[in-house]
């Protein structure tokens, strides 16, 4: 069973951090590239930012470029995604999503294998 668990969601006042988990279970993500999602109420489902499978590059959407930062542990199966200097606008359910296929490709959902549940970052005084 191929399971990613996204954990570390939860309110925060604008201009603070949170930091987002992705941990896998029933594979390892050594030889998948990790990319994350978000999906704000009433809104489609977005790419964040994406990080190759040895954690050598990385890129982001622009929102976020400059912000938030992706980053991984491959002997600890897991993937992290640093979120600084929040936004109300960064409210979303956050997913995560491992994928064969590289970051140079982009930051679209078709090359999604497994998914994550997803965590919730609300963003709010």
């Amino acid at each position: 069973q191929l399971q990613l668990v996204e954990s570390g969601g939860g309110l925060v006042q604008p201009g603070g951090s949170l930091g987002l988990s992705c941990a896998a279970s029933g594979f390892t993500l050594d030889y998948y590239a990790m990319r994350w999602f978000r999906q704000a109420p009433g809104k489609e489902r977005e790419g964040v930012s994406c990080i190759s499978s040895s954690g050598s590059s990385t890129n982001y959407a622009d929102s976020v470029k400059g912000r938030f930062t992706i980053s991984r542990d491959n002997a600890k199966n897991t993937v992290y995604l640093q979120l600084n200097s929040l936004k109300p606008e960064d409210t979303a359910d956050y997913y995560c999503a491992a994928s064969h296929r590289g970051c140079l490709l982009g930051l679209l959902e078709g090359y999604v294998e497994v998914w994550g549940q997803g965590t919730l970052v609300t963003v709010s005084s």
